[in-house]
């Protein structure tokens, strides 16, 4: 049985989770599934924009039961085998050139609530329930920790690593977890939103801003002015950049628009 799916409707794919029984929760299947879906897409030069959503009554609910049990037998260079396939699946969603959205509903627990952080826009139910939870097993949320700190900053982060607590979609829109809060029945129309506004966008200066930001994130200041200087230098002279100022100026719409 596939536990996820990958749809394509022209310049749109979406992925979907799909193991509705166990809450859409991760096991080294889903792991190797999704890294191998975000290297298929990266190199795929039609998609424009990732939605990534769960089957059934969740989005993601985390570390599937069965993988954190037979984690107890891991040795310590098994657990950490274990877990730089995790970081590599987080960093290929993270890293992809194309404009990533997240339709969470249900639960997005542990890992659920990194996919949503890898996400370029997340668009939440205002049922959906988050949580970082791992504390009260005795863990911590290691792999994905860079991913929250950055969507959240520390200081939500240090809140919900230490205590556990889960929170509803209205505190997770005020921490800047997720963008926009919707009605259930109102969530695939907010997500056809928000895909419409994207595919107004150059798919390229999409790409260009991503890996900006996450220089903005990582690199020294000397560094990040340099390469913000280069990026729009590139972006002026490039040939999008080039059409879609000439459209703007005659008043047309450019080339690569679909809105």
């Amino acid at each position: 049985m596939a536990v996820l799916t990958l749809t394509r409707n022209g310049p749109v794919a979406t992925l979907t989770l799909q193991r509705p029984a166990v809450h859409n929760a991760f096991n080294p299947e889903v792991i190797a599934g999704i890294t191998e879906v975000c290297h298929e897409v990266r190199h795929d030069p039609v998609v424009r924009v990732l939605v990534v959503q769960g089957d059934g009554p969740s989005f993601c609910a985390g570390a599937d039961l069965n993988w954190m049990r037979n984690s107890l037998a891991y040795s310590h260079e098994e657990n950490v085998a274990d877990a730089t396939r995790l970081d590599a699946m987080f960093t290929a969603l993270d890293t992809l050139p194309q404009a990533v959205v997240a339709r969470v509903h249900g639960a997005a627990l542990g890992g659920g609530v990194g996919l949503v952080c890898c996400a370029d826009y997340a668009v939440a139910a205002d049922e959906a329930v988050f949580g970082l939870t791992e504390v009260r097993l005795g863990l911590l949320p290691a792999v994905i920790a860079r991913f929250v700190a950055a969507r959240i900053g520390f200081g939500h982060a240090r809140a919900l690593f230490v205590t556990g607590r889960r929170i509803k979609a209205a505190q997770a829109l005020a921490i800047g977890l997720v963008h926009e809060v919707v009605l259930p029945d109102q969530l695939d129309t907010a997500v056809d939103n928000v895909v419409a506004d994207l595919l107004r966008c150059g798919p390229q200066a999409i790409a260009a801003s991503k890996e900006l930001l996450r220089a903005v994130r990582t690199e020294p200041l000397a560094e990040v002015r340099r390469l913000a200087i280069e990026a729009i230098a590139a972006a002026r002279t490039g040939p999008e950049g080039q059409a879609g100022l000439r459209a703007f100026l005659e008043r047309q719409s450019p080339p690569w628009s679909m809105g």
